[in-house]
């Protein structure tokens, strides 16, 4: 799926629940296995309470960031992953960029600093903001009571997998072991984390 069917995607699920449609059958959008290009390897429906890890166990991204996988790129034959930090306290990752996957983050509690490129955005509860692939960008968590954060991921590329790795680590790595284990997933370490007071 490239970023223009991903996009596109998005706004016909945005239309179809502004519209209040409901009841509809999966036959009558049009043209949907051409939207999602190769379409999704699970022919299950994947329901992930609130809370909860779609695997059923608790992870935390380097001892410190929450981590609940919501669709994996398992499901979706690679084509979408979407993932949740419930829970965060202050602080997020280091600036990078994708080289080959778009990023979608929807504030669902709290207040969330960001930096796309050269523009900076404050994300509310109910707020959601697009970062493409191959420019840098960089978020934190800023408020007193733990934030939540949506995040979708398109393609789904390693990142699933970098996670699992990172939810091995204890604490975060260091800045050559960031870069290494980046790289091999995908990204480019560019910059230090947003400092967050």
């Amino acid at each position: 799926m490239n970023r223009k069917q991903f996009v596109k995607l998005a706004s016909l699920g945005t239309a179809v629940a502004a519209s209040g449609m409901t009841g509809f059958a999966h036959s009558t959008l049009p043209n949907v296995r051409s939207i999602t290009g190769t379409g999704f390897s699970s022919d299950k429906a994947v329901y992930v309470p609130k809370g909860k890890n779609r695997f059923k166990e608790e992870l935390m991204i380097w001892g410190v960031i929450p981590l609940q996988i919501k669709v994996s790129g398992k499901d979706t034959d690679g084509s979408l992953f979407v993932f949740e930090h419930e829970g965060m306290s202050k602080g997020g990752p280091a600036r990078h960029f994708h080289y080959n996957q778009d990023e979608w983050f929807y504030a669902l509690e709290g207040e969330f600093a960001f930096e796309v490129g050269n523009e900076k955005f404050t994300l509310k509860p109910g707020d959601s903001l697009f970062a493409p692939r191959m420019i840098p960008h960089v978020w934190a968590y800023t408020g007193d009571n733990p934030g939540t954060l949506l995040l979708a991921v398109q393609p789904a590329g390693s990142l699933e997998e970098f996670f699992m790795k990172s939810c091995k680590m204890k604490s975060p790595p260091s800045p050559q072991e960031a870069e290494s284990l980046f790289a091999a997933h995908g990204m480019k370490v560019v910059g230090p984390p947003l400092s967050v007071s």
